[in-house]
């Protein structure tokens, strides 16, 4: 199989959905599956790990959040690279003007497309100060991937939303861990006293971007609330964006470390004790799967990854959504009973390895061979090919 893979970002940038992509490229690798990239040329110029053939199309990157960046593409540009490097099945994974293009040539071309919910662009409607447009952006992408054969989001409940809001053809593709990079043999005594603390004092961990969507206000007051009870107690913040200055003048305790690689990634986890993940943005949220395999005690929102993966009050702690009191409390009162967050770190690890790439880049297979089949089988037997 040939499959074209069309995204605003790839590795080695720092985000989930290159995170995502990066994991599913090496798990099809294994079944010969040839894997073409179509993606905003990156900062620095360098080839898409994993890709036999790459279009990289001009950028621009989103006002106030230059990390952000969008790719734009003329249909036209696209029906050529795929005339000549035509693949079995094209994967979306961005609904942009780049996405778009993209769907425009490959259904003028006859190729079956799949695309991922990778982004909840409906949301960011409101933490960006523009709530008017959430309505048109839902019917946006109602068309946008109901021209498509199939759409692949990351969990049950996000597929029952999409179908109610007449998004066709769903179907779920949860996200993986790999337990042997993500694990607690990866604390480091000597990281934890850099912050400040001994074996015995808590640490609450945050990871993500920091930016208006991620609701940095409620992981302040939580913080602040938390200090209160247990003022032995450390904060450390791995990631970067928009909002950091002002976080950190807000937070001065808190050790901010910025982005860093995926192996001091893997031991600030592993170091820390709570994970504290107040986002309602995510689609997934790899994060929390990367801090129970990690073996950290989790307070999230029932949403996204936190409703897939945790069992409130067994393997971490989760609120309903929207009460941001009952996450502060929840936080509080977590952070003082060691008892009870060092047995959901043990249950979590447990339950994040269920979590294998390898099956789901089996999965991924099986969904890109679907829409082949599912897309010649109503396609007219002579199939006529525009330029």
């Amino acid at each position: 199989m040939r499959l074209c893979i069309v995204s605003e970002t790839w590795a080695p940038e720092i985000n989930g959905v290159a995170h995502t992509l990066s994991r599913l490229g090496s798990e099809l690798a294994h079944y010969d599956v040839e894997i073409d990239v179509i993606r905003p040329k990156p900062a620095c110029a360098a080839k898409a790990p994993l890709a036999r053939t790459e279009l990289q199309v001009p950028r621009c990157s989103i006002p106030g959040y230059r990390e952000v960046q969008v790719g734009f593409c003329r249909p036209a540009t696209l029906r050529k690279f795929w005339k000549e490097n035509r693949p079995d099945v094209i994967y979306l994974a961005t609904q942009g003007p780049l996405g778009w293009s993209a769907r425009q040539a490959a259904r003028r071309l006859g190729i079956p497309l799949v695309a991922g919910w990778h982004t909840n662009f409906d949301h960011y409607c409101t933490d960006y100060g523009v709530p008017w447009l959430a309505s048109a952006t839902r019917r946006y992408l109602r068309y946008f991937h109901n021209g498509c054969s199939l759409t692949l989001v990351p969990t049950h409940l996000q597929a029952t939303q999409l179908r109610q809001q007449g998004i066709h053809d769903v179907q779920v593709m949860s996200r993986g861990i790999d337990g042997d990079r993500f694990s607690p043999a990866h604390r480091d005594s000597a990281l934890r006293q850099s912050w400040g603390v001994n074996d015995h004092q808590p640490v609450a961990l945050y990871v993500g971007r920091l930016a208006a969507e991620k609701n940095l206000a409620l992981l302040q007051e939580t913080y602040h609330a938390m200090r209160t009870v247990r003022p032995d107690m450390a904060h450390v913040i791995v990631g970067d964006g928009p909002e950091r200055a002002q976080l950190a003048s807000a937070m001065p305790e808190a050790h901010f470390t910025g982005f860093i690689d995926q192996e001091s990634l893997a031991r600030h986890y592993a170091s820390a004790d709570l994970f504290i993940f107040p986002s309602l943005s995510e689609t997934w949220g790899n994060v929390v799967n990367e801090a129970m395999a990690s073996g950290l005690a989790v307070v999230a929102y029932r949403h996204a990854a936190s409703a897939e993966l945790i069992e409130n009050g067994y393997n971490g702690v989760t609120v309903p959504i929207d009460q941001p009191d009952a996450f502060c409390q929840a936080a509080v009162t977590l952070c003082q009973h060691p008892a009870d967050y060092a047995k959901y770190s043990r249950l979590a690890r447990l339950r994040a390895l269920e979590q294998s790439w390898s099956g789901i880049g089996q999965q991924f297979l099986r969904y890109l061979q679907q829409a082949q089949e599912a897309y010649h089988a109503t396609s007219p037997p002579c199939r006529i090919r525009s330029s």
